[in-house]
């Protein structure tokens, strides 16, 4: 393991960034809870870059700081790098402007979204603690074992980046990987749509008419007050009392009371005086959710080739030491298909490997056929397509 340092002061913070932006790439990791809040709550930055580590306290020092070298040209070495953008949105405002996601760059070397202990043991031959991974990194002092457990995350995150660059490079797929690089990193992050809560709730998308219009009032307020509280959207109001006061639609606290999952203090306090005002206004709204899009052409039509253009894109997949998933899922093979509008399969590098040649089955000019146990794509004449 080697030397780490704990940042806790702002002067050092700054001092840190100060070298931070002068240098090429630095590996970075973030440890944040979030099943007691809305907002992630980031309980611990960690920084490798050259032969040094550093482990910044959040709970002690205030991060915007850090919006200066996300901002840098220094490429930023992150695993799963998803969630740790969130964290660092939240809590400086920025992303780095260059990613490397090693996750997502093993992929493209055919390991199906690899954990961070695997490419330790895979691509450096060492394994990587586990003994902390369920700590609660919001307790303070933490242990000696927690923040070794935290700096190795870290530690050999640019030796991972060397080798799988390097790999990339001879395969020639830097252009593949740096691609959706900046596909994660210009997905949106914006605070949920409270409108649009409704939908996450299954329950809720069961029902129709004047309850779903309740349902969607609802959600929208429980989801405004969750992030305000910072709390879990449960901790305000369970999905299961959501659906149930849609279709009961109480119209006074006692009916209120009786409804499954509606606690009798919360129906009794002024939370309960919101969800009734809610139900009117969800009652009044006169809200019916919009029609699904049209696509150009019926699904069922396609569900055979659906099947076998999704087996031969994953043999495609196989052949070439592509994680599956990564060149294409099902949805993506269907959503191309259908010829829905900028389908995954029509753009880059996916297009390239296996959209234009589903393009030539859609048009009619190659067909699917079984070899060997291998799924084919030909052309009319027989002829499997290149």
């Amino acid at each position: 393991m080697p030397d780490y340092r704990i940042i806790d002061r702002d002067d050092d913070l700054y001092a840190a960034v100060d070298v931070l932006c002068r240098q090429d790439r630095y590996g970075l990791d973030t440890e944040f809870h979030r099943e007691q809040s809305y907002w992630p709550r980031v309980a611990l930055v960690q920084i490798a870059w050259a032969d040094q580590i550093v482990l910044i306290d959040p709970l002690a020092v205030d991060l915007k700081p850090l919006k200066a070298l996300m901002d840098s040209d220094a490429l930023a070495v992150i695993h799963a790098a998803i969630q740790d953008l969130e964290v660092l949105e939240q809590a400086c405002g920025a992303i780095p402007k260059r990613l490397f996601d090693t996750q997502i760059a093993a992929g493209f070397l055919g390991h199906p979204t690899p954990s961070l202990a695997f490419l330790h043991e895979r691509e450096l031959g060492v394994p990587l603690a586990k003994g902390s991974r369920f700590t609660d990194w919001l307790e303070r002092p933490l242990g000696a074992a927690q923040l070794d457990y935290a700096a190795s995350d870290v530690a050999r995150l640019l030796e991972i980046h060397d080798r799988l660059a390097s790999r990339l490079e001879a395969r020639e797929r830097i252009p593949w990987a740096e691609a959706e690089f900046e596909v994660m990193r210009r997905r949106d992050r914006a605070p949920r749509d409270p409108d649009e809560a409704w939908s996450r709730i299954k329950e809720a998308r069961h029902l129709k008419g004047r309850a779903l219009a309740v349902a969607r009032a609802i959600a929208a307020w429980r989801e405004r007050r969750a992030a305000e509280l910072n709390q879990p959207v449960r901790f305000v109001l369970s999905d299961l009392a959501v659906a149930s006061i849609a279709q009961a639609m109480p119209t006074n606290r006692k009916a209120l009371t009786k409804i499954r999952g509606v606690d009798r203090g919360m129906a009794n306090g002024r939370q309960g005086i919101e969800v009734l005002k809610r139900v009117q206004e969800g009652l009044e709204s006169g809200w019916r959710p919009p029609r699904s899009p049209k696509h150009n052409t019926d699904t069922r039509d396609y569900r055979p080739a659906v099947a076998l253009a999704t087996a031969w894109t994953a043999q495609v997949a196989r052949d070439n030491e592509l994680d599956p998933a990564l060149l294409a899922t099902r949805a993506d093979v269907e959503a191309f298909l259908r010829g829905d509008d900028n389908p995954r399969l029509a753009q880059g590098w996916r297009a390239q490997l296996v959209g234009d040649r589903i393009r030539s089955l859609v048009d009619g000019n190659a067909s699917l056929a079984f070899d060997n146990d291998a799924v084919v794509l030909e052309e009319r004449s027989g002829q499997p397509m290149g």
